[in-house]
């Protein structure tokens, strides 16, 4: 399923329209929102991250984000039309695992170093640059891994302007660079590393640390000296460019077309309706599909907020008992899984035909699903963690698709929920899994466990907004687990249910860790769920990391 918290239907609605409806098949129909712009593509800001296949490699593309300056993740082997395609002003080449003299080392592509623009390798990104332009990399006699400090030997290198001479820094790393390529020097040096950076004279730049990550001191500012004094960046990419242009794009594209767009609840969905909305009024169609798998209450925020606040056109439709039916007697997550995507199918698509003629599918596709799913011929380069069923569509689509958040990060689209003034419950919900509550219930899916679980998830909400925490979680949430203990309750004993809690901190949920929150915040929770919820007599708290968990328990 999706990072995002939406259900999307990408997948589901395609196949269940072309094999169901008879639509006309358009060979050539996709349509991808235009990537994020300000003005016009030549003069908008924007670097190329060639990736390697560092585990930071999405980290970097975040911190330049961080600075208003658009990017993109691009592939070592990627055609030279991606890079062409953002024209950006300068290039960041990432770490990753290989050693660079190895047979089959990924390289950098040789229109990068032809272009005459500014380069920063980062770690193996340094190594391959010093390579490639005629210095010596080999492997180090100690490898450099954890925290160390860097010298700056070069003040006067523009990365390192208004930086103090000596900082602490992350380093990660196997080889060194022994020999300097032509026209480098020094820059900086650390205890291991003769070469901690090095640097031409002008915009070839190399740093055997990582700046991205937060161990690196500085290292926002390092990545900043970079895109404005060295590329020339002036961060003209805002939240308020991208609304706009999106809007635009969006309403050129769409014509007089009709477009049809499912929501769920979360940021992401709600942010791609908005957006769809503002462009062409009343040709969208929201469809809000209640499983019956939601949290308490959610169905009637759903339609209270976009039906009555917002003013669209949202066909709501009450499938729970359709859903439910289905699940009965299963405990297999998969099959969960399985079961509700292809219930969606059926009932979406049937929602869907009643409208008649659709030109467009919206949906809220992220980066990270485009990330993860991503499938190379080699290994080094985001190499696929799972194929996300809202991005490995097939070509042949009965309608083209809206994705106009596919190239922003989750904390991106929250960014953009604010400006576009949706309300604070929904821009800063939770994500939630697309099959809902059922991957929450473990074991088999009942009404009577379903509710057992809302009322136990319901306290824990109130309990981390009470605590002043909800904004600072990534996500927090009960599982009723099928395991009972015994336990005394008042004279009696008692033998119930088990619900355990999870917390988690996360930028992304590439990663995430589970969070350390106050005891005083957990006693009351913990005490409210026993007494509140009957026929629960232990609650838990899960302290495990993403990885080697994951922040689901299904």
């Amino acid at each position: 399923m999706s990072l995002s918290d939406d259900l999307e239907v990408g997948t589901y609605l395609e196949v269940a329209e072309a094999t169901e409806a008879g639509h006309d098949e358009r060979p050539d129909s996709r349509f991808e929102a235009r990537r994020p712009a300000n003005g016009s593509e030549a003069t908008r800001d924007a670097v190329a991250v060639i990736d390697f296949g560092s585990q930071y490699s999405q980290l970097i593309a975040r911190r330049v984000r961080e600075h208003h300056v658009y990017c993109e993740l691009i592939p070592h082997d990627a055609p030279r039309a991606r890079l062409d395609a953002i024209q950006p002003r300068g290039f960041i080449l990432s770490g990753g695992p290989a050693s660079v003299y190895a047979e089959d080392a990924p390289l950098i592509p040789q229109s990068v170093l032809d272009s005459g623009k500014p380069i920063l390798g980062i770690c193996y990104g340094m190594q391959a640059l010093a390579y490639q332009l005629g210095g010596e990399v080999e492997p180090s006699s100690r490898r450099e891994y954890g925290p160390a400090v860097v010298h700056v030997s070069e003040p006067a290198a523009a990365i390192f302007h208004d930086l103090p001479g000596e900082f602490g820094v992350w380093m990660s790393h196997g080889d060194v660079v022994r020999r300097l390529p032509p026209n480098f020097r020094s820059a900086a040096i650390s205890d291991n590393s003769p070469a901690a950076a090095m640097w031409n004279g002008n915009g070839l730049i190399g740093l055997q640390f990582h700046p991205e990550v937060v161990h690196t001191s500085y290292g926002s500012q390092l990545i900043g000296n970079f895109l404005k004094d060295v590329c020339g960046c002036t961060g003209n990419w805002t939240t308020a460019s991208f609304v706009e242009e999106t809007i635009e794009a969006i309403r050129r594209e769409v014509g007089s077309g009709r477009v049809i767009c499912a929501l769920s609840g979360g940021v992401d969905s709600a942010v791609v309706a908005v957006l769809v909305h503002r462009a062409i009024g009343e040709q969208l169609t929201c469809i809000f599909v209640d499983n019956g798998l939601l949290r308490a209450g959610e169905p009637r925020r759903v339609v209270d907020t976009f039906e009555q606040h917002l003013g669209m056109h949202l066909v709501h439709v009450d499938a729970a008992d359709s859903f439910l039916g289905r699940l009965a007697g299963v405990t297999d997550p998969e099959e969960k899984r399985r079961i509700v995507g292809d219930e969606f199918i059926r009932i979406f698509a049937q929602e869907a035909r009643k409208l008649g003629h659709i030109d467009f599918l919206a949906q809220g596709t992220l980066y990270p699903d485009v990330i993860e799913s991503t499938s190379h011929d080699t290994a080094s380069a985001a190499s696929r963690i799972k194929t996300h069923h809202n991005v490995g569509l097939p070509e042949n689509l009965p309608f083209r698709l809206i994705e106009p958040l596919r190239y922003l990060f989750k904390d991106e689209v929250r960014e953009v929920g604010a400006a576009l003034n949706l309300p604070e419950e929904i821009v800063w919900r939770h994500p939630f899994p697309g099959p809902g509550l059922s991957i929450r219930v473990l074991g088999e899916v009942t009404e009577a466990r379903l509710e057992t679980l809302r009322a136990a998830d319901a306290i824990v909400m109130d309990e981390v907004r009470a605590a002043g925490l909800y904004r600072q979680l990534w996500q927090s949430f009960a599982v009723l687990t099928p395991v009972r203990t015994v336990g005394v309750m008042g004279d009696f004993r008692t033998y119930g249910n088990v619900v355990a809690v999870r917390m988690v901190s996360s930028q992304d949920a590439m990663t995430a860790d589970w969070a350390r929150v106050p005891y005083e915040m957990l006693r009351p929770l913990s005490s409210r769920i026993v007494n509140e919820v009957p026929d629960v007599n232990r609650v838990v708290y899960d302290i495990t990391s993403k990885p080697p968990g994951t922040i689901e328990w299904e």
